[in-house]
């Protein structure tokens, strides 16, 4: 489909507003010669990124905003759905899904910042008409630590997801930060983003990577999850669950995996907008 200019921004939003925890924003724009490059990503707060955005938006047809928080959360407590979905794989790499639900204070209660930042930027939530869409201003939630075992089958084993997270002092390992980082070179190249290597190199040359590092480099897998979601072919890609209870989009270059498929299926919840039957999808 030819879109002309398009933008994905890519936010790792922290879940919370706390000024010395901010989240950060990376940029993906396509020119209208389909050339792509990035923008370097930046920490930033709810209000900082929703001015990103914003100013994004004058320059291009088309934004799609990839965040990596949970957008719907209609539920008092406990799990959403699609959080028990995605923590069935989740879990079995040796991750965790932290549980959404309203009564947690600050994240998604009425007063939270996710709700204020959405009303302020009043886009469309509807990932399937995003992929659709040559204009309009888009938002979709997606999930790093899903993504990543969606672009590489080395993370998608039992207890081989990655650990590169800086503030877990006991589990994190710079072999596997430098992983990640070889996932998104060798993802961002094969999309041809232009100069994506200096970054990678860069960005693997720190030696005590800190969590604003580890913000960084997931607002750059979210921003890569979005291009996947808009660009590439449908079936390389899943939706769990719906809009009404919650929804993760992630990439899955080789199928939906038999460990999300079971889950859906045991607990009734979509995949790609329709129910898991015995027999597959």
């Amino acid at each position: 489909m030819d879109r002309g200019r398009f933008s994905i921004i890519g936010f790792d939003s922290a879940w919370t507003d706390k000024p010395k925890a901010p989240g950060a924003v990376c940029i993906i724009r396509s020119s209208m010669d389909e050339k792509l490059s990035y923008v370097e990503p930046q920490l930033a707060s709810f209000a900082q990124a929703l001015d990103i955005i914003n100013r994004e938006c004058e320059l291009t047809e088309l934004c799609l905003v990839a965040i990596d928080q949970p957008t719907i959360v209609p539920n008092l407590t406990s799990l959403r759905p699609v959080d028990r979905i995605a923590g069935s794989l989740i879990s079995w790499i040796g991750g965790g899904v932290q549980p959404a639900n309203r009564s947690k204070t600050g994240m998604f209660d009425d007063n939270a910042p996710i709700w204020r930042f959405k009303e302020a930027l009043e886009a469309v939530e509807d990932p399937e008409a995003a992929r659709r869409a040559i204009t309009g201003l888009y938002l979709i939630e997606v999930f790093p630590a899903l993504a990543l075992a969606g672009l590489n089958s080395a993370f998608c084993d039992r207890l081989k997801g990655p650990r590169y997270n800086p503030v877990r002092r006991k589990t994190f390992q710079l072999t596997h930060w430098h992983s990640v980082i070889e996932t998104i070179r060798h993802f961002g190249t094969l999309a041809a983003i232009e100069q994506i290597e200096d970054w990678c190199d860069i960005t693997g040359s720190l030696l005590l990577p800190r969590k604003a590092d580890q913000d960084k480099l997931d607002s750059m897998i979210c921003a890569l999850i979005g291009l996947h979601w808009l660009t590439a072919p449908r079936e390389q890609s899943m939706m769990i669950g719906d809009l009404e209870t919650g929804y993760m989009i992630a990439p899955c270059i080789d199928g939906v995996h038999d460990r999300i498929v079971a889950k859906a299926r045991e607990n009734g919840v979509l995949i790609n907008g329709a129910t898991v039957l015995v027999s597959g999808i």
